[in-house]
Parts: C-alpha cells; structure tokens; sequence
C-alpha cells in the first residue's frame, strides 16, 4: 500500500506566508537602510531569496543575498559563506532554512553569525515542527505544527508548484 503525503501548505499559502514573513521583516528594520538574508544550502537559500524578492517589493531597504553552506549531518563541521564576515559586520541580519525540525542547523548557523558583531540577528523558516532539542527558535515562522517524531515535513520549491508536505 503506497503512502500518500499530505500537503500541509499549497504554492498560494506558502506565497502568502513568504509576504507575511517580508512585511515582518521589514517591521523589525524599519530603520535600516540594508539587510543581510542568510539563507541555508539548499531549500533555505531558495526561501531566502523568495522572501529577498518580496521585501524588496514592499520596502526601500537594500537586501544583500548570503548563502550559508552547512553540513547538516555534521553542522559542528567548517561553514562557510558567501559573504567574508565585514560584508555583514555591524549590520541587521536574517538567518533563513525551509524547516526547524530539531534546531541542530538553526543554532550551529546562529553560533557562526554571533563570531562577528550585528546590529540585529532574527530567525526565520516557512515551517516550525515545535520538536526542538536545542533553546533555539523562529523569530518569523510561516507555520507551526505540531508533529510526532516520526512524521517529516518537506519543503518543495518547484516551478509553479510549491509545496509543504507531511510525509
């Protein structure tokens, strides 16, 4: 008996929660003339651009675009960024992945922003699985869902059919 993956978000909700997310951060650096986006390799990245894209709609802020490489079955391994730390020194910046599942990437990715000084440091990720085994959390958050252990959500950037399943 095949399995059948439910769609927790469709490609007009996850539009619609991307804006939420642009608006809120455009509210927290009202005053700010730039803003770093880090997205995390892979879905975090493509979320991050997709919420770079809304921001710069609804707001004047200039928004640099970082990609963060992390191992996420080894975070405590090097990670490396396209940007080299004074590109994002003293400046507001927004740590993005796809789904806060335990944490584990979320605070090894926060743990290297905090080796340079910021103006201000937020959170963000489409999906919150609230089954975190590290303190840390979803600053901006397109959804929370409460999940059992052995349930996995997936993010799905695809052309004209982006998705949230629960799998």
């Amino acid at each position: 008996m095949q399995e059948i993956d439910t769609i927790i978000l469709d490609k007009k909700q996850i539009a619609h929660k991307i804006k939420r997310i642009a608006y809120q951060v455009y509210e927290t650096n009202v005053n700010e003339k730039e803003v770093v986006i880090a997205g995390i390799i892979g879905n975090g990245y493509v979320l991050a651009k997709k919420i770079k894209t809304e921001l710069e709609k609804i707001s004047p802020i200039k928004v640099i675009l970082c990609e963060v490489k992390i191992d996420k079955k080894n975070p405590i391994s090097k990670i490396e960024t396209s940007l080299k730390p004074e590109e994002y020194k003293n400046k507001s910046l927004l740590l993005v992945d796809d789904v806060l599942h335990s944490g584990t990437t979320l605070i090894y990715g926060i743990k290297h922003f905090l080796e340079v000084p910021l103006k201000q440091f937020k959170t963000s990720v489409l999906v919150d699985r609230n089954h975190k085994k590290y303190p840390v959390k979803a600053d901006f958050k397109g959804i929370s869902l409460s999940t059992s252990l052995n349930e996995n959500v997936s993010v799905i950037f695809e052309k004209n059919n982006d998705r949230a399943v629960l799998e």
